[in-house]
């Protein structure tokens, strides 16, 4: 069975006097008075099917603590196996015997189990502690929303009918592989939808376009006809080989024919397809498009952060599709009043979300000043109880734009590297907690 915590704590837990070591000792401290969080990683790594005997494996105390370090020092899963087997600060702080070190397979499996909700809830106990500890009392707070980018290429039609065809090409030949080269004939039409693809990029005018688009949505659709064969065909059969080959084929089926509608849509009939109904890539189908104001289009997701006067990101919401900023002021607000259980009694946030409707219904909640950057038609003295602290609740505003940029530079949440909605809540809320448990080190060793 997975252990929680390392049986014997490690007598040569010894960090380095760097400024590094001192951080990672501190963090140390924090993680072994709140052990208590364990057992919800631990649960996290529960797998259906799993014997409780074998070896043990990563014990949930070190999937959780090199999960941070990941975070905090930006390491791929390559090179965190690596730091893990070099540095003894890191081995200090991920709590590992000093006969094993784990290879970056087993962490990447055991860190990427974990789950959103249980990062959120790591990081509800910090805000606890940094309430305990007169860190921050949430009673000043400022809003913005950010976009963390999706793991993909800047999507077109005629790249994504290529993705198609060749994510279409791979289960065919693996379809061939199970059955020993007995299936039904197919031809590959990987390097005819390759050369459309990339003469449509460099095709002027729209009718050369249209009548590439045109051949390449004719291959794509000849390529899905061999594909149902081959799904008909081995459909008799039962293996786990062929199980897990129809599971695969039954997830790109529909986004295939997707993209081909959509590219009819907009490429042969001129018609105009909504944002909500794009599908903008093959591997990541969850992914929004998101413009913010006249700024370039981004492909991911919409963030909307709360912070504090302490600069702690008190909460977060990763939001579907593209919501108005004015439609996430109240339900922001009314999430940090379940969270610290009062209401604040200043909030600052952008322009965006500034309506009449917004401004009175935070003034009949209890909040006294609720102050806008830009006034969008309010007065100030709707919002707040004077010019001078307008102006101060503006400037504290500007502050959170640090805070994102820090977490963006620093902490890899300008874009996401791992695959799959689940995994990009997850990576988004490590990111938080790893960025909230160095900032409470630092305010609390200040």
């Amino acid at each position: 069975m997975r252990q929680e915590r390392t049986v014997q704590a490690s007598i040569f837990d010894v960090f380095a006097t760097h400024e590094i070591g001192h951080e990672l000792k501190a963090m140390s401290q924090w993680l072994d008075e709140h052990h208590d969080l364990l057992g919800l990683v631990a649960r996290d790594l529960v797998r259906v099917g799993v014997k409780a005997t074998g070896r043990q494996g990563l014990s949930a105390e070190a999937v959780l603590r090199c999960a941070l370090l990941k975070q905090y020092r930006q390491l791929s899963y390559q090179e965190l196996a690596f730091h893990l087997e070099d540095s003894a600060s890191f081995r200090a702080f991920a709590r590992l015997p000093w006969s094993w070190s784990p290879q970056k397979s087993v962490l990447q499996k055991t860190i990427s189990a974990v789950r959103p909700e249980t990062w959120e809830q790591v990081n509800r106990a910090l805000l606890l502690g940094a309430r305990q500890a007169k860190l921050e009392d949430g009673v000043v707070v400022r809003l913005d929303s950010t976009v963390t980018s999706a793991l993909m290429h800047e999507p077109s039609d005629s790249s994504l009918l290529w993705d198609a065809v060749r994510v279409m090409v791979r289960l065919l030949k693996q379809a061939d592989a199970l059955v020993g080269g007995a299936g039904s004939p197919w031809h590959d039409h990987c390097r005819a939808a390759k050369k459309r693809a990339h003469k449509i990029q460099f095709t002027r005018g729209r009718p050369n376009r249209v009548q590439l688009y045109r051949e390449l949505i004719v291959i794509t659709r000849a390529t899905l006809a061999y594909l149902k064969q081959a799904s008909e065909r081995l459909a008799v059969a039962s293996t786990p080989s062929i199980a897990l080959w129809q599971i695969q084929v039954r997830h790109y089926r529909p986004l295939v024919e997707r993209i081909v509608r959509q590219s009819e849509r907009r490429v042969l009939a001129g018609e105009p397809v909504p944002a909500s109904e794009k599908l903008v890539s093959l591997f990541e189908e969850h992914a929004d498009i998101i413009v913010k104001g006249s700024r370039d289009t981004e492909y991911g997701h919409k963030l909307n952060l709360t912070t504090g006067r302490s600069g702690m990101i008190l909460d977060l919401v990763i939001e579907a599709g593209n919501p108005a900023d004015s439609d996430r002021l109240l339900p922001m607000l009314e999430r940090h009043i379940g969270i610290w259980g009062q209401v604040p009694r200043q909030a600052a946030a952008d322009g965006g979300f500034a309506t009449r409707n917004n401004l009175a219904t935070a003034k009949a909640w209890g909040v006294s000043d609720m102050a806008f950057h830009k006034k969008a038609g309010l007065r100030i003295e709707d919002m707040v109880r004077s010019k001078w602290v307008y102006r101060k609740l503006r400037n504290f505003r500007a502050g959170i734009e640090a805070g994102i940029s820090c977490l963006k530079r620093a902490y890899g949440l300008a874009r996401c590297t791992w695959r799959g909605l689940d995994h990009f809540k997850t990576y988004v809320w490590s990111s938080i907690v790893a960025y909230n448990l160095v900032l409470f080190t630092r305010l609390k060793q200040s």
